[in-house]
């Protein structure tokens, strides 16, 4: 599978930081497959924020829970991550990566596939 991140690169503090990751070459919904997204602030360690399962469950970070939903369009073969009430710390590179493992983990290596990711600032 490839992945592709997208999203806006620019948001104000306080809003909702909404990110897609389109697929291509296999489906969201192939059995087996956990969808993740994972972050890097500039000059902090790589973040694991959650994954969407093939079935269509997430699971949350416990230190992102409170303000992280994940969903998916199965139409588009595309998940999205959204990160509400954003203040400057949440500003970070944005990367999506899959396995066939439901990974808790920010490691990269781990994962399967990953895309290259997006730059995402937030700032008034």
């Amino acid at each position: 599978a490839q992945l592709q991140e997208s999203g806006p690169g620019l948001v104000k503090p306080s809003q909702t930081l909404s990110l897609t990751c389109a697929v291509s070459g296999d489906s969201i919904t192939s059995p087996g497959y956990y969808w993740s997204w994972i972050r890097q602030p500039p000059g902090e360690d790589l973040e694991w924020l959650g994954y969407i399962a093939y079935s269509g469950s997430v699971y949350y970070s416990p230190v992102f829970s409170s303000r992280v939903s994940i969903s998916r369009d199965t139409s588009k073969n595309q998940f999205t991550l959204r990160l509400f009430a954003v203040t400057p710390e949440d500003t970070a590179l944005y990367m999506c990566a899959a396995d066939l493992s439901p990974f808790l983990s920010s490691d990269l290596s781990m994962y399967r596939f990953r895309g290259q990711g997006t730059q995402a600032t937030v700032s008034s």
